[in-house]
């Protein structure tokens, strides 16, 4: 199948820091994130970038933005997922829900635990909004990848699925575009039964 014929996506990529939203330092969120979703995924991806501070509110009304008015297929937001008081991505998260997707945030649990025993205290969520998943990662880049991918062994076979393998038949069941992996980064998990949609011409 040509590029061409990939159904297109928008994706929602939200950074959560105080200091980055400042200018204190330079972001890393994001662009760690186009870069793994530009080499997972081959549909044409337009993006939706906001960089903002640790405010529930605010945070809640960037989600439903780009939901509700740009109508995301799918949002990560990366940052504000530990037990600091200022730490208020899961709560805002929730608080535009329709329907919690608690696997997500178990699973990149299970993975960060490989590497350090501090992501007990990571408090990430995944929820439904709409037709949109909306999904916490990490705010390092490193475990933004960890997590998106899973962990391979020296023949590049899974050993622990990454999240995203599941992304894309959830989306399909959302009634989203067909996401087509490379499966040389992340090969998508789907039921053999599964069917692709049809695509509206």
């Amino acid at each position: 199948m040509s590029p061409s014929n990939f159904d297109p996506v928008r994706i929602g990529l939200v950074s959560i820091s105080d200091r980055a939203s400042r200018g204190v330092y330079e972001d890393q969120g994001i662009p760690a994130l186009q870069e793994w979703l530009s080499r997972a995924l081959r549909n044409p991806i337009t993006w939706e970038t906001r960089l903002i501070p640790d405010e529930r509110e605010g945070i809640a009304a960037t989600l439903r933005e780009l939901v509700d008015e740009r109508g995301c297929d799918l949002v990560l937001t990366t940052g504000g997922t530990g037990p600091a008081p200022r730490d208020v991505t899961p709560e805002a998260t929730l608080d535009v829900a329709d329907r919690e997707m608690p696997g997500f945030g178990e699973q990149m649990r299970q993975i960060s635990l490989r590497f350090v025993p501090t992501a007990i205290l990571s408090r990430q969520v995944a929820v439904i909004r709409r037709q949109t998943l909306i999904i916490n990662l990490p705010g390092q880049p490193k475990s933004i990848a960890e997590t998106l991918e899973g962990l391979k062994d020296a023949e590049g076979r899974p050993m622990v699925h990454g999240i995203f393998a599941a992304v894309p038949y959830c989306i399909d069941l959302l009634g989203g575009p067909y996401l087509e992996t490379d499966e040389a980064v992340c090969k998508a998990f789907r039921p053999k039964n599964a069917v692709r949609p049809a695509r509206a011409t």
